[in-house]
């Protein structure tokens, strides 16, 4: 079975620096994949790397097959792979549904209002207040906006990094929900997750990476109970 997402030994620098250093990994379709890690580990780097935001120094990236490490940032939406960014990136002064609009803006079929009509149901306050500004949301609500968003493209592979970030326990529950639910709907899911407990939680596989290496990789439940990720990362003795 060809990988949805493959990444091949991938590096990326800034000037000299190495952010990350030749890594290697997949997400099939239909997963939940989940990069964990401390910050400057490369989660982010990476995955703005997928999208088109940075360019890598070598290895490979393909999705579905064809290489897109050299495909400009909004050719790769249009193939069917949405980033929600880390830090949210609304626009805070147009509307929410202006917002979940431009999530569309790649789209040419007729079923974009049935597409919004969906997201409102998913997210519940962003309907009942489309027309007020998203810079006046709260945190969690500027999230669940955001993720709209990045769905509106109808994304065959949806990058969420670190969408409980800053939240209160209360939303962040809302959110990685959220997450569960888009998987039956048939959306591939790569994770970048600060609470490493929900997101080994929700994956099939995830991967540790540490100062821009893959240390440790193995299904969710395997990371879950692993020794030094219990340590590291999940806070147990």
């Amino acid at each position: 079975m060809t990988a949805m997402l493959e990444v091949r030994d991938l590096k990326v620098a800034y000037g000299k620096i190495l952010a990350v250093k030749k890594i290697s990994f997949s997400v099939e379709e239909g997963q939940i994949v989940t990069l964990i890690g401390t910050n400057g580990a490369g989660k982010t780097t990476t995955l703005r790397t997928i999208s088109g935001l940075i360019r890598p120094a070598s290895g490979e990236i393909l999705f579905q097959g064809k290489r897109i490490d050299t495909v400009p940032a909004h050719q790769i939406v249009s193939l069917g792979l949405a980033h929600s960014p880390e830090g949210r990136k609304i626009f805070p002064k147009m509307s929410v549904e202006e917002n979940l609009l431009l999530g569309a803006f790649s789209r040419q079929d007729s079923e974009i209002n049935q597409d919004l009509d969906e997201t409102y149901d998913l997210f519940p306050v962003l309907a009942e207040r489309r027309a007020q500004q998203a810079g006046t949301f709260s945190g969690g609500e500027q999230q669940m906006l955001a993720m709209g968003r990045a769905m509106m493209s109808r994304p065959k592979l949806l990058m969420l990094d670190e969408p409980s970030m800053g939240l209160s326990s209360l939303m962040m529950k809302v959110i990685i929900q959220t997450v569960r639910k888009l998987q039956p709907q048939g959306t591939t899911i790569l994770l970048v997750e600060q609470n490493a407990q929900a997101a080994l939680s929700l994956a099939d596989h995830g991967y540790v990476l540490e100062v821009g290496t893959i240390v440790i990789k193995g299904t969710g439940k395997d990371l879950l109970v692993n020794d030094a990720v219990r340590k590291a990362y999940l806070g147990e003795d």
